[in-house]
């Protein structure tokens, strides 16, 4: 039995090689990889002196040759194939172990340049792989070191890999090609100046019981380079398995509780928060937040972005919620909530990360596609617009809601005091409407002074800030930019309302 090594990636392939040498196989490499096996002390065969070619052009052809394709492609089943190998002094090759070329670490470097982004495109190597994947029946195709124990084991059994195995192998170099021959197809349509296709990576996760609703199928796929603050590589601790409304809105948590450093908390009801707080720590952010809207939380999810404690576990177990998120659980807040045997408890990575990442939808025969609205510039008095100016306790407020009306469906409004929300108005067709919502929800809580009103977009017309005054608001964050500005500032004007014009708008349609 013979095996053709050549691998980029070269984790583990000297453990791998000696385990096949000492189970009788015959070791044929090229280039880096036989350096490497060599210099740890393994009898290896020189591609050239398989092929009796030298390797040439810089090393860019050295496997291209029927020597190779021909051991791997031959059927062993078929006389004419035997006969042509016996005629052209072909051996089989039984096994290839081939990782690529690191394109897609190349390609991601500032300063890369075109010369080393062609250099880093491997030809041989997705050629030895298709050939060696096509003669599965035959032939173990392996490109994931991850696979190498499974197929020493197999080996040990029964001499070779199973016919299954190889099948699963050979599935997953084509999946490893196709992705590769995806991202070069990237790269060069780019500095051609060609239109762009998006070819997308998503690996499942889980097949979900249901979708929005019972009659709907649905999956969950993640992405090959997830990132923090995301449910795709989040460890589930408690609790039955996600929904896909629970994904859905535990995303929706997350990206809100991405915009705080602070201790924060935020309790969240389809796809919009009902309760939102900054605090001294987890406790009290949690306390907070609870208490500005103990009716539409429950039933909800909730994320915090401090270890949660026994204290704060004990006041959220009585509370009945669908979801706890946080980086971590102290070992008592565990005891507390495993007690509750449906409930989620999920640890998630929130590491600040402000890479830019692409966020999808699909559309009838489509896909939208933007950068995800990672972005929020911070509040500052300089922002002001009005005669009255903000005080430093407002502004702390202004940003707090600036922050949390972002993540409202438009058109959104979010009334504030004291580092919490007492009001969401959300996904209204009109914003009198959202604000009308915030503000009353407010008001039923007795909160009738010192309130602080975000506003995800520009006011076409004063009348907001007319109810807005009428409800106690002191202090109004909006974008600005509409034509109507001027009616809106001259109304606070009138009011004694602080007004702050940001520039940047965050409709969530």
């Amino acid at each position: 039995m013979r095996a053709l090594i050549s691998v980029s990636d070269k984790t583990g392939v000297v453990e791998f090689a000696q385990q096949l040498r000492s189970l009788g196989w015959e070791i044929i490499a090229t280039g880096g990889t036989m350096k490497l096996l060599r210099d740890s002390g393994l009898e290896v065969i020189n591609i050239s002196d398989v092929t009796g070619f030298p390797e040439i052009c810089d090393g860019r052809v050295k496997t291209l040759h029927p020597k190779v394709h021909g051991g791997l492609l031959a059927r062993r089943d078929d006389e004419s194939h035997l006969a042509a190998l016996k005629e052209n002094q072909i051996e089989f090759i039984d096994m290839v172990c081939v990782n690529l070329y690191p394109f897609r670490q190349t390609i991601a470097k500032p300063d890369v340049t075109m010369e080393d982004a062609i250099e880093n495109i491997d030809i041989g190597g997705p050629s030895m792989l298709r050939s060696a994947a096509k003669n599965y029946k035959d032939v173990t195709v392996v490109c994931d070191p991850a696979d190498y124990a499974q197929i020493i084991d197999e080996i040990k059994a029964s001499g070779n890999t199973t016919v299954q195995t190889r099948l699963q192998l050979s599935a997953k170099a084509y999946t490893h090609t196709a992705e590769y021959d995806s991202m070069i197809a990237t790269y060069m349509r780019k500095a051609a100046g060609l239109n762009e296709k998006l070819f997308l990576e998503f690996d499942l996760v889980q097949s979900l019981r249901y979708g929005e609703n019972p009659h709907q199928e649905a999956k969950f796929y993640s992405k090959a380079e997830v990132g923090t603050y995301s449910l795709a590589n989040a460890k589930q601790l408690n609790g039955k398995e996600l929904s896909y409304n629970n994904i859905q809105d535990a995303n929706a948590a997350l990206c809100i509780a991405r915009e705080f450093d602070e201790p924060f908390c935020v309790g969240l009801k389809h796809m919009n928060p009902c309760g939102a707080a900054i605090g001294t720590d987890v406790v009290d952010a949690w306390t907070k937040a609870y208490e500005a809207d103990k009716v539409s939380i429950f039933g909800g999810i909730v994320a915090v972005n401090r270890e949660v404690t026994r204290e704060a576990a004990e006041l959220m177990k009585p509370i009945f919620l669908e979801i706890i998120m946080a980086p971590s659980f102290s070992e008592g807040a565990l005891e507390v909530l495993c007690t509750k045997k449906n409930l989620r408890l999920l640890q998630v990575d929130m590491t600040k990360d402000e890479t830019i990442v692409d966020q999808y939808v699909s559309v009838n025969g489509g896909l939208l596609v933007q950068d995800l609205d990672k972005k929020t510039v911070e509040v500052t008095a300089e922002m002001c617009v009005t005669e009255t100016k903000p005080t430093a306790e407002q502004i702390v407020d202004l940003n707090f809601g600036w922050r949390i009306v972002k993540h409202v469906k438009s058109n959104a409004i979010v009334v504030v005091k004291d580092g919490k929300t007492v009001g969401v108005g959300a996904g209204q067709m009109n914003r009198v409407g959202s604000a009308e919502i915030a503000l009353k929800q407010a008001q039923a809580a007795g909160i009738t002074e010192g309130l602080v009103l975000a506003s995800d977009g520009f006011f076409p017309f004063d009348d907001t800030v007319t109810m807005a005054s009428q409800y106690g608001v002191t202090a109004i964050v909006q974008p600005g930019g509409s034509v109507r500005d001027e009616d809106s500032i001259k109304k606070a004007n009138e009011c004694g309302i602080t007004m702050l014009c940001t520039g940047m708008r965050h409709f969530k349609h």
